[in-house]
Parts: C-alpha cells; structure tokens; sequence
C-alpha cells in the first residue's frame, strides 16, 4: 500500500502542476481532427456524388446554342419521348431486367443453398463462386464474346458435340439478349452468393433439426425454414438487382453494340448514344433525370412495402 502511494504521488504533484486549460485544449485539438476527417469525407462525396446529379437535373431543362446555354424549359423531355427508339429501349431495359432476375437472382441463392451444405471445403468453393467478380469487367466480357464465337466459340462446339443445332449468339434478335443475361449473370453472381451464404449460415441449426424431427424433407426445409430466415436479405438483394440490371450498358457496349437492329439497345446504352454519336448532351441529361424518376419511384415503393409487411 505504502509503496502504490508512493508511485502514484509524482503523477498526482503532476496533475496539480498541469496548466489548467490542458485538458480542454486536447479535447477540443481531438474534435477539430474528428470533424475535419468528417468534412473531408462529406466534401469527397458531395463532389462526386450530389454535384453530378444536382448538374444532369440542371443540364436537362437547358440546352446549348452557339457556345451559349439557354432555359429551354420541357423541351429535352418532348424530345427523347418523341424519339421512337425512346419506347423500344425501355422494353428492351425491362427485357433485360425479368430475365436477368429470373437467372440472376435465384441462380446464386441455390448455389448458397448447396455450397452451405458442404461440410468441408467451403472457403474453396467461395472462392472460385467470387473469381468472376475479381476480373475486370471488359475482360471477362471479351472471354464469352470468344466463347461465343459462331466459328470456333466453345458454345457451338459443345452444342456441336450434342448434335444440337448452332447459334449465331450475339448476331441473332432470338439468343442476343439470353447472351447478354447469361454474362451479366455468370459476372455478378459471385457477390450476391456469399451474401445469401452469410445470410444462411446466421440461421440456427436448431430450426432445421426440429423440421427433420417433423419429417421434412430437403425442400420443405428450404420453404419453411431458410425463405423466411433470409426473407429481409432477399429482398433487399431483389430491390439492388432490379436497380443494378436496369442500368446494363457494358454487356450491351463491348458485346452486341446495341444490336442486331436495335434489339439490346437499352435506357442508357441510348442515353450514350445521345451524349458521345449525337453530341446532345442535355437529351442524355434528360433521359437520365427519367431513369433516376423510374428507380427513385421503385425504392420508394420497395421502402413501402416493406414498411407495411413489417407492420403486418
């Protein structure tokens, strides 16, 4: 005891000589390098992400004439509605996005399924589901562009090989958009897959041990007990989806070029073609504000229902 006050009497003489404003200086020399981190981060994200869209909203009600810019009020809007590749590139745009969905979002909660029930071996498997995703996108888009090849791509070759009939994949209005969906598909389902593996591994394993003990078998497992387990991630992971696919423009860009006749042009692969071949940028400022409407409009409502369902 002695000896512990003894020790602690230097820092208590410390203390009593310490100037009094020390304290207050260090906390407030702590908040100042807080809250500069903070503007740093709010400065960086404001730049690149609200000052872009604040500018395209400006750019759509404006248009240039001879070097000046003029308010030109509606008239972008009555452009592109009047454009008759405007109707067709949204048809094409919800084309992508059902068929996208269909494969793209039940393709990697199945593999989750069957990768969860690996005993062993599961961090290989995780990483060879996420190796797409690690190559660059243009890249492993040039790699199905080869396997699709009407010559020599390994797609007709194993068809070849079945004695199936051949495709021109990426020529024909019939298989052009499967193709594109099969690459978007086989590029993004890394992502989504380890986040529904994540999401089933946080299910008890108590839940399936009493739906054996009531006999069920592997399907009803998956209805009764991993659906409504995983039901906010799959939802969620539905409404980043359908937000993600309504975009596609790179699949469509390197593969197809908006072809055969127009057949993948979709939102913003028209969008591109007003900014960079027509040279009008305010009709593609326009034409964003529309798409930003549309998938504003859908998260609100996806945020509703949600909203009511937990509710109920």
């Amino acid at each position: 005891m002695t000896t512990t006050l003894t020790r602690g009497r230097p820092r208590a003489e410390a203390a009593r000589t310490r100037p009094p404003g020390g304290h207050l200086r260090r906390a407030v020399t702590r908040n100042l390098r807080a809250h500069a981190f903070l503007i740093g981060a709010l400065f960086c994200f404001a730049l690149f992400t609200w000052y872009p869209m604040v500018r395209e909203i400006v750019m759509s009600f404006q248009k240039v004439r001879y070097g000046e810019t003029h308010w030109v009020g509606f008239d972008n809007f009555r452009q592109i509605f009047a454009d008759p590749e405007f109707w067709p590139a949204w048809q094409h745009t919800f084309e992508f996005t059902g068929i996208a969905l269909f494969f793209g979002f039940v393709a990697p909660f199945f593999t989750a399924i069957v990768i969860n029930e690996f005993r062993h071996a599961q961090s290989y498997l995780r990483i060879l589901v996420y190796l797409p995703v690690m190559l660059p996108p243009v890249a492993g888009i040039l790699l199905f562009k080869y396997f699709m090849d009407p010559g020599y791509g390994l797609f007709n070759q194993i068809l070849g090989f079945l004695h199936l009939p051949t495709s021109d994949w990426l020529a024909s209005q019939d298989t052009a958009m499967l193709s594109l969906v099969i690459v978007s598909t086989w590029a993004n389902m890394g992502s989504a897959t380890l986040v529904y593996l994540a999401a089933l591994q946080s299910i008890p394993g108590e839940l399936y041990e009493a739906a054996e003990l009531d006999g069920a078998g592997l399907l009803r497992r998956i209805w009764h007990v991993t659906v409504p387990q995983t039901r906010l991630i799959l939802s969620l992971m539905l409404m980043l989806q359908v937000v993600a696919t309504m975009q596609m423009f790179t699949e469509s860009f390197v593969l197809t070029g908006g072809g055969p006749q127009g057949s993948t042009t979709t939102v913003v692969y028209l969008l591109y073609n007003y900014a960079f071949n027509f040279d009008k940028f305010n009709t593609a400022a326009a034409l964003g504000v529309v798409l930003l409407l549309v998938l504003g409009a859908f998260s609100a409502l996806y945020l509703w229902l949600e909203r009511r369902g937990g509710e109920e």
